[in-house]
């Protein structure tokens, strides 16, 4: 879910390696729950709402839990920083070595403006769940999980650890490497929880469920009740030619689109689709729109704001999704207005990869520049993205926090502008 011009959010979700309980062992439980200790095994995505409540989703116990995190005080003025080696950072944090966490997920608070980061720690094979807060003057503090008002809420037809995905076969010739035959111990259940949405006083959640037909929709009032409603989703993809209802949603945001509030979603390889929130029933089959398709690899966030040239215009409300294996997408939400909805119908058969014509598909917007690799993204104070980024040349895990109109750090790049006999001259070209 990431952020919102409907409002600010994941991605994202790893394998943990066993359970154990971890963050504190009591506390005060409310509305659904009926036990009163604190269970989660695992933090994943994260989501707020408007007023600074934090939903973790917890992808071993097949839960999202609610925690009440209200704003101290003013909000932090943002401003462009950067914090290297987060993730040494937050490993010195928790005691244990650097490369014994992973990071799941970050989101910023709507309030304090303080960025809240979800980990795993490693070790001993035990895995521990862990929320990490960074504050605008870049202290790092462990939310102590046990000691907040929290509810609960169990997901229905949540998977089992039994069903794993299959191994891919290799490239032509070839035998399947290690790295392809690992997917076989990982189970279906670490995608059930991919992405989450609060769009007035319901939360959105996109996964998988059980049964043949995997790809999900919840709809979950907040605060809980221990009620939710599920459909399935199916959707044309465009790379991949064919119908899918397996994959997940990776990444979404519920925007006004044709006069009524839409679910606008983005899969692997990566189709973008639409689909109205009055089709998201209980039990319900849902045929998603598709209207796109930027081409493959796997989104990671999407993130709705208010886009501003720097050189003049009126702000665009904007969708800005990033992907593991690409640059940026800008999307304009004008672009999704009356957008025509394809089926297999519309296109010569067969899978299509970036170099075809076709490709990309729709009104994709355009890919824009992202010094190194964005891993987790969100929409900070409005006007500045906060992401993990990881550095295209040291490979640091950086935390890094830019102007929404260009957030980058430039110093991998050597151009005109760095030479020391550049000299700027309005009255010529240079």
């Amino acid at each position: 879910m990431k952020g919102k011009t409907t409002m600010p959010k994941l991605n994202k979700i790893a394998r943990t390696l066993s359970a154990a309980l971890l963050i504190g062992t009591s506390a005060i439980a409310a509305a659904s729950a009926d036990d009163t200790s604190l269970d989660i095994k695992f933090a994943g995505a994260l989501e707020f709402t408007e007023n600074g409540t934090l939903f973790v989703g917890d992808n071993h116990n097949g839960a999202i839990y609610a925690f009440e995190l209200p704003a101290a005080g003013e909000a932090t003025q943002v401003k462009p920083s950067t914090i290297a080696n987060i993730d040494t950072k937050i490993a010195e944090l928790l005691g244990v070595g650097a490369g014994a966490i992973q990071i799941n997920d970050i989101a910023a608070h709507p309030v304090s403006n303080d960025i809240y980061i979800s980990v795993t720690r490693i070790g001993n094979f035990v895995s521990q769940p862990a929320i990490v807060a960074v504050s605008q003057d870049q202290s790092l503090n462990l939310i102590d999980l046990a000691a907040l008002t929290f509810q609960k809420q169990e997901l229905n037809e949540f998977p089992d650890d039994d069903l794993t995905f299959n191994g891919r076969p290799g490239g032509p010739g070839d035998g399947p490497m290690v790295r392809d035959l690992a997917k076989k111990a990982v189970p279906l259940n670490t995608l059930a929880i991919m992405d989450m949405e609060y769009y007035e006083g319901e939360l959105f959640v996109a996964g998988v469920a059980t049964d043949n037909f995997l790809s999900s929709l919840r709809r979950i009032s907040y605060p809980f009740d221990g009620t939710q409603s599920i459909a399935n989703v199916e959707m044309y993809h465009i790379a991949h030619d064919q119908y899918e209802s397996r994959a997940p949603i990776r990444a979404m945001s519920i925007q006004e689109v044709d006069g009524e509030p839409q679910l606008v979603a983005a899969y692997t390889c990566s189709p973008i689709v639409l689909v109205p929130l009055s089709d998201i029933k209980d039990g319900a089959k849902i045929s998603a729109h598709t209207i796109m398709d930027y081409g493959n690899g796997q989104p990671l966030d999407m993130i709705a704001y208010n886009h501003q040239s720097p050189f003049g215009g009126d702000a665009q409300p904007t969708l800005f999704v990033t992907s593991n294996s690409r640059s940026p997408q800008l999307i304009p939400i004008s672009g999704l207005q009356g957008a025509n909805a394809v089926t297999h119908e519309d296109f010569q058969r067969g899978p299509k990869l970036d170099d075809n014509p076709l490709m990309p598909f729709g009104p994709v917007g355009k890919s824009v520049m992202f010094e190194g690799v964005p891993l987790h993204m969100d929409l900070v104070g409005g006007g500045f993205f906060v992401s993990v980024n990881r550095d295209a040349y040291t490979g640091n895990l950086n935390l890094d926090t830019n102007p929404a109109w260009f957030p980058n750090r430039i110093h991998n790049l050597l151009a005109e502008f760095d030479f020391p006999q550049y000299k700027p001259d309005p009255s010529r070209l240079q």
